[in-house]
This record gives structure tokens, C-alpha cells and sequence, in this order.
């Protein structure tokens, strides 16, 4: 409800509604095509920039646009936690018919509420007769907190779920080893370049350049300790992160400005 403001509100609410279900069954079948080591992959290199952005907060980092980065990898990590904690379960389908069941429910209704929101808030919270939107007026400040221990929560389990998947193709130590020594440089390299890379600059162009660096770099990697089909999973992916960061460029904008 911001005066100075007006011009964003009007940039997200004039996004096509069409583009919201495109978006999800794009994101679907990119996640559906990814292998479990690249999806694994993925949540623990994001993991570790978070975990990076979070620490440096102090020195002018943001992490407001870590809620909207994060879509692919929280896809990979949902990915990852459900292949590892239902395996060998009976009813294995039947289970990921109703997480998906319940995940469409809870898009559905955020939806509405977005859609409630952005049509009738600024009348709502003045005149104080709409229960949403006073609720919305008086815990608002709480809903960032929420999304950071929902998505700290679903990554933790991710993170287990993942390095437990990449183990398991180990046979030996020695393999093993071989494997996490030159992850662990790369991706100390890689978290390097993009902390330094977020201070210095801001927008849209350097966010696809660092997804192209991230993922040039475990394409890299996975020339020499990986298989051929690793390879064409992380191509995949690349097409996974540049289609979300095409879907949340407005609110990314919005993020900068803040």
C-alpha cells in the first residue's frame, strides 16, 4: 500500500495467470528428468551458499532473494528427500500421489491468497473488516520467519538425504574420497566467486552468469568423476534454474530495490 511503491505492484500483478501452471509442469518435468546424483548435487551446492550468504549478512550481502533462488534446488531437495525416505516402501506411489495431492492443495489456496492480496489488501487493511487481511496486517512480519524455518527444515533433510544418495555409489573409501575432494574445492571456488560477484553488483545478468559458472563447474567436475548420464542431467538442470529465474524476475527486482 505504498504510494512510492505502486509500480511494482502493478509489474506483479500484470504477470499472466497462464504462466503460473506452464510454469509448474515445465519445473515438473525438468525435475522428473534429473537424475538423483545431479539432484543431490544441487541441494548440497546450494546448501552451502546459503549457509555462506547467511554468514556474510553482516558485510552488505542480502538474503531476502535467497527465498526466490532457491526454487530449483528446494525441487531437487523435495526430489532427493522423498526418493531417499520412501525406498522400499509398500504403497511407494501411493505416497507421492498424496504428497503431490497435498502440495497442489497448498499452491492452490497460497494462490488465493495472493490473489486476495494484491486485488483488495490496500482497501482491507484500512477499513479493517476482512479477517485475512488483518491477520496479514498484524503477523505479516512473521511469514519471512516461517518460510526460513520451513525451507531450513526441508533442506536439512535434503542434505542427509543427498549425501546418502552420492555414498551410495561408492564401493570403497578410496572412491569416496576421490570423489568429495575436488566437490568440496569446486564448490569453495564457486561460493567464492559468487559472494564476491553479489557485492559488486546487482540485476538480472549477473544472476544467469553465476548459474552458468555453477553449472559450467559441475559439468567440469563430472567429466572426470562422473558418468555420461550425469552430464546430460546437469544440461537438464541448467534449463531448470534459467526458467525459474525468468519466472521470478519481478519479484528479484523488487528484492534489489527493498
Amino acid at each position: 500500500s505504498n504510494p512510492e511503491r505502486q509500480a511494482e505492484k502493478e509489474a506483479i500483478a500484470a504477470r499472466r495467470p497462464l504462466l503460473g501452471p506452464l510454469h509448474v509442469l515445465v519445473l515438473t518435468a525438468v525435475l522428473a528428468l534429473v537424475g538423483s546424483r545431479v539432484a543431490a548435487l544441487v541441494v548440497l551446492e546450494f546448501s552451502l551458499r546459503a549457509v555462506s550468504t547467511i554468514l556474510s549478512l553482516g558485510k552488505g550481502a542480502h538474503s531476502s532473494q535467497l527465498y526466490l533462488l532457491c526454487q530449483y534446488s528446494l525441487g531437487c531437495g523435495v526430489s532427493c528427500g522423498l526418493s531417499f525416505l520412501l525406498e522400499g516402501a509398500p504403497h511407494r506411489t501411493c505416497n507421492l500421489t498424496l504428497a503431490a495431492g497435498l502440495a497442489g492443495l497448498l499452491a492452490l489456496h497460497a494462490r488465493r491468497l495472493a490473489r486476495h492480496v494484491l486485488a483488495l489488501y490496500e482497501l482491507h487493511s484500512r477499513q479493517r473488516y476482512c479477517g485475512v487481511c488483518i491477520l496479514l496486517l498484524a503477523a505479516g512480519h512473521g511469514i519471512p520467519r516461517l518460510l526460513r524455518s520451513a525451507l531450513a527444515l526441508a533442506f536439512a533433510v535434503a542434505d542427509l538425504a543427498a549425501v546418502e544418495l552420492i555414498n551410495r555409489d561408492f564401493v570403497s573409501t578410496g572412491e569416496a574420497v576421490r570423489f568429495w575432494t575436488p566437490l568440496t574445492i569446486c564448490y569453495a571456488l564457486l561460493v567464492a566467486y559468487m559472494q564476491e560477484e553479489s557485492r559488486q553488483s546487482t540485476g538480472r545478468a549477473p544472476l544467469f552468469r553465476t548459474v552458468v559458472v555453477r553449472m559450467g563447474g559441475l559439468f567440469i567436475l563430472l567429466l572426470t568423476v562422473g558418468r555420461w548420464s550425469d552430464i546430460l542431467h546437469v544440461l537438464v538442470s541448467l534449463l531448470g534454474e534459467l526458467w525459474c529465474l525468468l519466472r521470478s524476475g519481478v519479484l528479484l527486482e523488487s528484492c534489489w530495490r527493498q
